[in-house]
This record gives structure tokens, C-alpha cells and sequence, in this order.
């Protein structure tokens, strides 16, 4: 049996590459990913490099749409 806390340290050291754990991430936000690719992801991952992208993903999701419904405000369109 391993010690408290060693398989948190082993998670921690895991090394994907940025653009991987990029990828992943996507998908997740798309919701679509087989069930081996999650598997492979789950063994390979960061899970402070995943939830670090996770977090900017969805503040660039939310700065995305507040840009478009300024323009969409701003252009006009809305008023109707």
C-alpha cells in the first residue's frame, strides 16, 4: 500500500504536454470524448495543469461572449 498523499504527488508529476492537456480540455468543454482517450487522459494528465486551463478556458468562453453581445449591441442588430 502506498503512503498518504502519494498518489496526489504521483498525479502532480505526471508530464503531458501543454498542448495535450489543452486538447483534453476542449474537448471536455465540447462534451464529446471516447471513452479510451478519457482513459488515456486520466492516466496521463496534470490535474493542476487541467484545472489551471480549465479555468482560463472558461474565462476566454465568458470574454468571448460578452465581446459578442457588444457587438451585437453596438452594431445595432439588437434593435429591433
Amino acid at each position: 500500500m502506498s503512503k498518504p498523499g502519494q498518489d496526489l504527488k504521483d498525479a502532480v508529476n505526471r508530464k503531458a504536454s501543454l498542448g495535450q492537456t489543452i486538447a483534453a480540455v476542449a474537448w471536455s468543454f465540447f462534451g464529446v470524448r471516447r471513452g479510451k482517450d478519457h482513459e488515456n487522459d486520466m492516466a496521463r494528465l496534470n490535474p493542476v495543469h487541467v484545472i489551471i486551463a480549465g479555468l482560463l478556458g472558461a474565462a476566454l468562453f465568458v470574454l468571448m461572449l460578452v465581446l459578442l453581445v457588444r457587438w451585437v449591441i453596438g452594431s445595432g442588430v439588437a434593435a429591433a
